[in-house]
């Protein structure tokens, strides 16, 4: 199947396995743009097993691969969370599980020696300017897609300590973490405390803003961990500056509820964006001021009909957004974020094995590269798990002569 007739997509991994980066929310390159991070998987037909490794490595963006180190903490969804360090360009990190203690730990890497140390809880994202790292419990996490098989979902539907546990922020350069909002915190401004408190409760897709001064992420609840089947979860969204003490829940479950897919913050430090179908029309990309009340959301395009992840440009001045399959096809468009136009950047055959459950299937999760040049994207269109790479600058001479 041909991606796209006029644009030339390149696939950049090896055909001997399953290679991917994961997630939209986050920048797989190094500070100069000339490698790629990546993590080849020993299989992508089930969730991973306890004790089960994959390799994590370099691309250089022209097919060729370098094996550098192996983990124990990864998934189909978002990987290792293996992230170069801003202020330590030869550096990256990537969650890793320490037999002997028992625990997820950061394991950084320095690019020809090796792993040179660690921090002593799992990164979730890091600051844009390289300074804090965000860190959660991801053995709370029930989607096993999204977390680690050493990790075990535990019985207790809250935290045996609520005081002890939450959104910890990590210093980068000292390694000092501290717990900024903990679940009492959360609970207590929850919009509705009474539906959480009988529920399981957990976090996840913690991502800093813009400008590293302010957090968001997800607090989620649901009646039986045990029983993970669609979105059977409830949605709160909350944010914070880096101190916590202002922590909120800004887009309670009213407004998530088969509404919203995808969050992830935009141009300026408060601003917020989301795929919503709020109109029952289908998802539509729409953005919002964290900080404003009462709320007002403002509508950049009308998206695709279907859920998506959205992610603006570096630049602030265009978007990605890949949508979910229908018919077995998953499309990636290039939108201009003042006018709303757009423009097909390919359509991908994305049909699963037949057995392979939801939790490892292969979204596309589109990344911009640091100079808005570039999109990588995963895919498995070919019949195995790869990255695919575009330059776009015939896609972004179109969409201006629109």
């Amino acid at each position: 199947m041909v991606i796209h007739p006029e644009y030339e997509w390149k696939k950049i991994t090896p055909d001997d396995g399953h290679y991917f980066f994961g997630y939209y929310d986050r920048n797989p390159w190094n500070c100069d743009g000339s490698r790629h991070l990546t993590l080849k998987a020993p299989q992508c037909e089930r969730l991973p097993l306890p004790g089960e490794t994959a390799e994590i490595g370099l691309l250089d963006g022209k097919g060729g691969y370098e094996p550098l180190t192996r983990t124990r903490c990864w998934c189909h969804q978002q990987g290792s969370m293996e992230l170069f360090l801003p202020r330590r360009p030869d550096c990256f990190i990537y969650n890793d599980f320490d037999p002997e203690e028992q625990k997820p730990v950061a394991r950084i890497f320095q690019i020809g020696k090796g792993v040179v140390g660690r921090y002593e809880r799992p990164i979730y994202a890091i600051s844009p300017d390289g300074r804090y790292g965000v860190s959660l419990n991801f053995g709370r996490i029930p989607r096993r897609g999204y977390s680690y098989a050493d990790t075990p979902v535990p019985a207790e539907r809250h935290p045996a300590d609520p005081d002890a546990d939450g959104l910890w922020l990590i210093d980068l350069g000292t390694g000092v973490s501290r717990l900024i909002v903990s679940y009492r915190t959360m609970l207590e401004r929850h919009p509705f405390r009474y539906g959480a408190e009988q529920a399981y409760v957990w976090l996840n897709h913690a991502i800093f803003n813009c400008d590293s001064t302010r957090l968001l992420w997800l607090f989620r609840q649901c009646a039986d961990p045990a029983r993970m089947t669609g979105c059977c979860w409830q949605t709160f969204m909350y944010t914070c500056g880096l101190s916590g003490e202002d922590a909120e829940c800004v887009l309670p479950e009213v407004y998530w509820h088969n509404r919203i897919s995808h969050q992830i913050w935009g141009r300026t430090p408060r601003e917020v964006l989301v795929d919503a179908d709020w109109r029952g029309t289908g998802h539509e990309v729409v953005v919002f001021d964290e900080s404003r009340r009462p709320f007002l959301a403002e509508r950049l395009s009308p998206g695709h009909g279907r859920m998506s992840h959205l992610v603006f440009s570096p630049d602030g001045k265009r978007l990605l957004s890949d949508s979910y399959p229908a018919g077995g096809i998953q499309e990636l468009h290039l939108i201009e974020a003042d006018t709303g136009r757009c423009t097909l950047l390919g359509r991908f055959r994305h049909e699963q094995p037949a057995g392979t459950i939801v939790e490892v299937r292969c979204d596309l999760h589109p990344r911009w590269s640091p100079d808005g040049r570039v999109v990588t994207v995963d895919s498995i269109h070919d019949g195995c798990r790869g990255i695919w790479l575009l330059e776009l600058a015939p896609a972004l001479e179109k969409l201006s002569g629109q």
